[in-house]
């Protein structure tokens, strides 16, 4: 079994596996994405079927019209926009014969803290007989999650620990010997192996869950670090500096803890490449030396001989979102549930872009709320019922963090042990119908024959996530269910257009990633085809289909690091 990718927080999970005799080499998450299709491509360019089951690109439309409406301003957690979105779907839920889901109600509380940070125009960083002042916004973004009206970084010695990661399956210690105890922490994007620099190195292109800005912050904190700065690089990172400033400025939402964020790093944050270069330089040092020396087996930290001074200025709000949950009962087995999942926030109203304020989220995510309500439509419709209990969750506080799905996966209404499966929907893409299924995390679990078997019905190929050093299994919402052992899917064509080829789709998810990602121009388009969207909606209700109608649970594969949570969850079922 090969366990080498593990961060800590899972090596409980391989230990058990490794007890349970799993002797298999088989990959864990975006492994088999460097790998090659799993079956021909069909040579066909005709129009899948289109059955009569109530998904079509005009109801998908219709949804994505309301929910990213201006009027909906950005659905933003704690709003105007959220109290819309979620009596939206809610109703729409409602209309459709769903029965409420928690307790009677659509509506799980998700208990949050809003922290809205006014960081000081500029940052100082001084030593070495040199000052150097950095700009908000333009040279970082600076928040915290400590619940402190003020929270101030004085002269805080600035440290570089490579990637910020300690790993000891890989025998990687970026800490080891470094002293970083009040100190502010900087580290790269990205894990060793950077964006696939050096193939040997952890698992060279696909990156693990040591590269998330997540793992970043807590390593730091659990070092006893004052703060954690991240240097920005456009490419390891796969996005431009523009989605650092969207998704880190004013208000962020956090999970309500009883110690208040104090065992947060006080700092977190991010510069940019071009700061982090005038930084090193004003060291002494040169960027491309230690960018070098830290991809490299045995690099050691240093202290930079500089130091930090800045403050934040935070106004701090409690309050609870929801996450909107229905529910259609299963024939025969309706202690059994398999959900579809979707988050519908976005990130609301914020600065303006070519005049521009209102940050719609029509593709992420008004678009897998919509698919959310298709599907729905159809199993409401289907002459055969399901024998297991389908649920629908529309989750809060996905682009903060994952924190309704993350929220529900810890306090499930519904027993994890009785849930056969997650198929989750995030930005179900408008340049038309597919060829290729894509599956994110491909290798992991059964559900990858189930999607398979749904992809060979639409006459499409099977391929793992092609660009696996985004980090995306880690980036949505089906990894909160993954984390506490329930089989994941996340699926949808992405690389190859049925009518104009690979260059048109490659060339048309660039063009989102770089022009409309977490930005106002992400809004409805009635020029999109979404015959694509309804297609994938499609393929996702007949995986759900067959799983309602199988007597056995999917299962992770072996060698997958969440098999063991799973087998533990359901060991007195």
């Amino acid at each position: 079994m090969r366990i080498s990718s593990l961060p800590p927080w899972l090596a409980p999970v391989a230990a058990g596996l490794l007890l349970a005799g799993c002797q298999s080499n088989s990959t864990t998450a975006e492994t088999a994405a460097a790998g090659p299709p799993t079956e021909a491509t069909p040579t066909d360019t005709a129009s899948v079927p289109t059955p009569n089951d109530g998904i079509t690109p005009a109801l998908i439309a219709q949804h994505i019209q309301v929910l990213a409406s201006d009027d909906y301003q950005g659905r933003r957690p704690f709003t105007t926009g959220e109290d819309k979105a979620t009596a939206y779907l809610a109703g729409e839920f409602k209309k459709l014969g769903l029965q409420p889901g928690d307790k009677g109600s659509y509506f799980q509380p998700v208990p949050l803290v809003e922290i809205t940070g006014r960081p000081d125009s500029t940052a100082t960083i001084a030593g070495q007989g040199k000052s150097l002042t950095l700009k908000y916004r333009t040279d970082y973004m600076f928040l915290t999650e400590q619940e402190k009206p003020t929270v101030e970084i004085k002269n805080s010695p600035l440290v570089f620990a490579g990637y910020g990661v300690t790993a000891p399956e890989y025998k990687w210690d970026d800490y080891a010997g470094l002293d970083v105890k009040g100190k502010t922490v900087v580290v790269l994007i990205n894990d060793p192996g950077n964006a696939g620099t050096d193939s040997t190195l952890f698992k060279g292109r696909a990156m693990t869950y040591y590269g998330r800005w997540m793992y970043k912050y807590e390593e730091a904190a659990r070092h006893g670090a004052a703060g954690l700065i991240i240097i920005h690089d456009t490419k390891p990172a796969s996005y431009p500096w523009s989605v650092v400033q969207s998704s880190n400025g004013g208000a962020k939402l956090h999970p309500q803890t009883p110690d208040h964020g104090a065992s947060k790093v006080a700092l977190e944050g991010w510069i940019t490449l071009d700061a982090a270069k005038r930084m090193f330089e004003a060291a002494g040092q040169q960027y491309d030396a230690l960018y070098a020396a830290a991809n490299k087996p045995g690099f050691k930290g240093q202290d930079l001989g500089l130091s930090l001074t800045t403050t934040l200025h935070n106004k701090i709000v409690y309050k609870t979102s929801k996450n909107v949950v229905a529910v259609l009962p299963g024939t025969t087995r309706s202690q059994e549930y398999i959900i579809y999942s979707a988050h519908w926030d976005h990130l609301g109203i914020g600065p303006a872009i070519n005049g521009d304020s209102i940050y719609n989220g029509a593709l992420d995510n008004a678009s897998g709320c919509a698919g959310l309500l298709a599907i729905a439509t159809a199993f409401k419709q289907a002459k055969e019922q399901p024998q297991r209990s389908i649920v629908f969750l529309a989750v809060t506080g996905e682009e903060q963090g994952l924190l309704g799905s993350d929220y529900y996966a810890q306090h499930p209404i519904f027993p994890l042990k009785n849930t056969v499966a997650d198929i989750n929907m995030d930005e179900l893409l408008a340049f038309g119908p597919m060829r290729d299924l894509t599956i994110t995390g491909y290798g992991q679990s059964e559900l990858d024959d189930y999607a398979r078997d749904a992809a060979k019905e639409q006459n499409r190929y099977v391929i793992p996530y092609q660009h696996p050093e985004t980090g995306s299994f880690y980036r949505s919402d089906h990894f909160s269910f993954a984390k506490v052992g329930v089989p994941a899917l996340y699926a949808s064509g992405e690389f190859e257009s049925r009518l104009h080829g690979k260059a048109f789709a490659e060339k048309e998810r660039k063009d989102f990633e770089t022009n409309n990602y977490h930005q106002p121009s992400d809004q409805y388009n009635p020029k999109w085809d979404l015959r694509g969207a309804a297609q994938d909606a499609r393929l996702l209700f007949r995986v759900g289909q067959k799983l309602a109608a199988t007597p056995t649970f999917p299962q992770w594969k072996p060698g997958s690091e969440f098999l063991a949570v799973r087998l533990k969850s359901r060991v007195n079922r």
